[in-house]
């Protein structure tokens, strides 16, 4: 897969399953200024000044644990005041990682129950771990981000302006008044 594939992530870091040593490994994404910007248009951000993936590996047979965090440094935009704003993210990964057995695939009949707790699959012997910065990044980031300071104030309007249903008071009929 290369880069300029339309399906290709813009982060990504995969890992042989096969070259995880026993001892397991230390391992760290770090996204080039490149990636940060395909990131932060996917994911509707102004920009990703930051972001650095800090795992650490372990395989267990067919199965691999990674654990570590994800740390960015971002400008959003307030969905209150429309104002850019830096905001932090530090976010602890989980994840296990599993070959599928022959029972667990997909024969393409049937409806199948989608188990949210399950682990990741392991597709073709890897596993990604710029997918996984990628993804607690996203899943990081606050939907509806407010500049710290700015609150929504519902007002009733300035003291003497008139409400806007006022002029519809003179159309009531007589005979319903």
């Amino acid at each position: 897969m290369t880069d300029s594939a339309p399906h290709a992530l813009p982060l990504s870091r995969p890992i042989q399953i096969d070259s995880i040593p026993g001892l397991g490994l230390d391992y760290t994404v770090e996204a080039t200024a490149d990636e940060r910007a395909r990131l932060a248009r996917d994911f509707g951000l102004i920009a990703i000044d930051r972001l650095v993936g800090t795992f650490r590996v372990d395989r267990r047979g067919r199965t691999v644990l990674v654990k570590g965090d994800v740390k960015a440094a971002v400008t959003q935009t307030c969905v209150v005041s429309l104002e850019p704003f830096p905001a932090q993210v530090d976010e602890a990964v989980d994840v296990k990682f599993v070959e599928p057995s022959t029972r667990e695939r997909d024969d393409g009949e049937g409806e199948h129950e989608v188990n949210l707790d399950a682990p990741d699959p392991i597709v073709g012997g890897r596993i990604d771990l710029g997918g996984v910065t990628a993804e607690f990044l996203s899943l990081a980031l606050d939907p509806y981000p407010r500049k710290p300071g700015v609150d929504f104030a519902w007002g009733a309007g300035e003291a003497g302006e008139e409400s806007p249903f006022a002029a519809l008071a003179g159309l009531k009929r007589p005979d319903k008044a």
